[in-house]
């Protein structure tokens, strides 16, 4: 397939593009394979460049028709008597953005429209935008290597013994969604493993995911074999759609020691909702359909609010989470995590866990091992989960925002403690508009074989490379951010919950003025910080003694003094 036959009008001049709170612009629109540019007129500037895999709804509205005359045989609508023929169309995108067009002539504006639907819905990966996008200064295979799962277990080696790597997976023969080495129990052989593998859902066997430093206790994200405990506690095919925690009996236990009944009964009836199927899908199009209403009474948003049903789901994730580490914090126990496959809920749960008991999760190279370790690599299906998004009318049983929810969570805690997490909201934002349409390969595909047989490390750029540029850098970090090395607890109450404005209302709400806060905060943080180390550094050159003879003034007593 080629791109130019999907491009039916690749360029249209006069086109007016109309967005809320933003002027109207007339211009030229022109059409690629990958992207969707409109530049004023009569200055050229670029008013608009649209990943065009970004939008989800393309909604077509033919206009202005005035008097009609039948084409001549053999002709074209060009051949017609339509006078002053004009067509709208409306572009909703799976980051929330609504942007209008408004293009002359009836041909043209059908034209564009049917070319934005066919390019974005390609459905072959490797046609699209991340294998064909070469940023300046960034190499192939660069920021690919992070070696996550070699650095988890070197910290997990250096506190137990109890846990090995893996390599049973190393083909993908065992389970297709887990990456090619893993962490499981010592103890158990590599061919105990495998075929524990052949009975579970997808082969998803046990693997550990977070060893707590604490106490010594693991959290688990998939079902356990009875292979793996000879006191099997939970059951061998999980409820349909439900989610459970339970303890791993530890040595010596009589018999297997579950949670305290009103936990589990709690986590296995519906704590967490079923991130498969429509119910999560509807509550997240039903809130964004809400934040689009132009003018809402305070009664009619407050229903439309409840009646989504987010905020609920957004309470029960962090609920769940803080059971979680509770278990292995305050209990001192082994948790296991599983759900009906071990993709969605199961991986939304352990990383939000590990977000709250570890302050090494909470910094910015933390969290990208933390996403890389449990969403990427771990077998979250970005690719059927992010199809579409909030505004699609063509809707499938696989899409579902769990990824879109577990950052909504993170935010919360971000919002709860304001000084804890080292990355800020714009980072969170960056990740959510990557995994639904993003010019880089790290959120292709539903796992990690998938992303082997597409070489999407060695054909792509992998984001990771792209933020940790210094001068990209600077805009993800948390300028009030100061280590701490406990546990958060977040509020779970109601009153404690809030809409995460800065996604759902984003193209709605005027950000200048949050933007303009926040530079102003990162610039009286570095001018206090850059005042406290002036101020110190007189003082340090005060206190210490005068250079020996034959020595750089200073080297001496700054070397005694670290």
């Amino acid at each position: 397939m080629e791109f130019s036959e999907l491009i039916k009008t690749a360029t249209v001049e006069d086109v007016l593009l109309s967005r809320p709170g933003v002027a109207a612009v007339r211009g030229t629109l022109c059409i690629t394979s990958h992207h969707l540019l409109l530049s004023s007129c009569p200055r050229g500037d670029l008013e608009l460049w649209l990943l065009i895999r970004n939008v989800d709804a393309v909604e077509k509205r033919v206009q202005n028709l005035g008097w009609y005359q039948p084409p001549r045989s053999g002709g074209s609508l060009r051949d017609t008597g339509v006078s002053g023929s004009s067509g709208t169309i409306t572009l909703r995108c799976k980051d929330l953005r609504v942007l209008q067009l408004e293009i002359p002539g009836m041909e043209q504006c059908l034209n564009v429209a049917s070319s934005i639907e066919a390019l974005s819905s390609v459905d072959s990966v490797m046609m699209l935008y991340p294998f064909f996008h070469r940023p300046p200064g960034l190499r192939l295979q660069q920021g690919w290597h992070l070696g996550v799962a070699e650095r988890h277990l070197q910290r997990v080696a250096a506190q137990t013994s109890q846990w090995r790597l893996s390599t049973v997976n190393g083909d993908f023969s065992a389970c297709p969604s887990y990456p090619r080495a893993v962490l499981v129990p010592a103890a158990v052989g590599d061919e105990a493993v495998a075929k524990a593998a052949r009975f579970r859902q997808g082969g998803r066997f046990p693997v550990l995911c977070y060893f707590h430093p604490k106490n010594g206790t693991v959290s688990p994200s998939a079902f356990c074999p009875s292979a793996f405990c000879p006191c099997a506690f939970c059951p061998s095919v999980p409820l349909n759609g439900g989610f459970q925690l339970q303890r791993i009996p530890e040595s010596g236990d009589p018999k297997p020691n579950p949670l305290q009944s009103t936990k589990a009964h709690q986590t296995a009836h519906g704590s967490v909702p079923s991130a498969r199927g429509r119910p999560l899908q509807e509550s997240f199009a039903r809130l964004a359909e809400a934040c689009g209403d132009p003018a809402p009474s305070m009664e009619r948003w407050l229903g439309r609010l409840e009646g989504s049903r987010w905020l609920s789901h957004v309470k029960a994730a962090l609920s769940t989470a803080c059971l979680a580490a509770q278990c292995l914090d305050r209990e001192g126990c082994s948790v296991l995590v599983h759900g009906a496959e071990g993709t969605d809920t199961t991986l939304l749960v352990t990383a939000l866990a590990q977000l709250i008991l570890d302050p090494a999760c909470r910094t910015l190279e933390g969290f990208q091992e933390l996403l890389e370790r449990e969403w990427i690599q771990a077998g979250h299906p970005f690719q059927l989960r992010c199809a579409r998004s909030a505004s699609s009318h063509a809707r499938g049983k696989q899409e579902a925002p769990v990824f879109l929810l577990f950052l909504d969570c993170v935010w919360q805690l971000s919002r709860q403690f304001p000084f804890s997490l080292e990355f800020g909201e714009q980072l969170l934002l960056t990740l959510l508009d990557n995994a639904y349409a993003s010019a880089y390969g790290t959120f292709l595909c539903n796992n990690e074989k998938e992303r082997s047989l597409c070489k999407v490390r060695e054909s792509t750029h992998s984001l990771w490379a792209w933020l940790n540029q210094p001068e990209e850098k600077d805009k993800y970090l948390n300028p009030l951010y100061s280590h701490n090395p406990l546990v958060i607890w977040p509020s779970v109450e109601p009153q404690s919950i809030q809409l995460w404005q800065g996604f759902f209302l984003r193209w709605i709400r005027p950000s200048q003025h949050l933007d303009e806060a926040r530079v102003e905060i990162q610039r009286l943080v570095q001018g206090k910080n850059s005042s406290l180390q002036e101020s110190t550094g007189k003082r340090l050159s005060q206190s210490l003694p005068e250079s020996p003879a034959g020595t750089e003034n200073g080297e001496t007593g700054t070397a005694g003094t670290r």
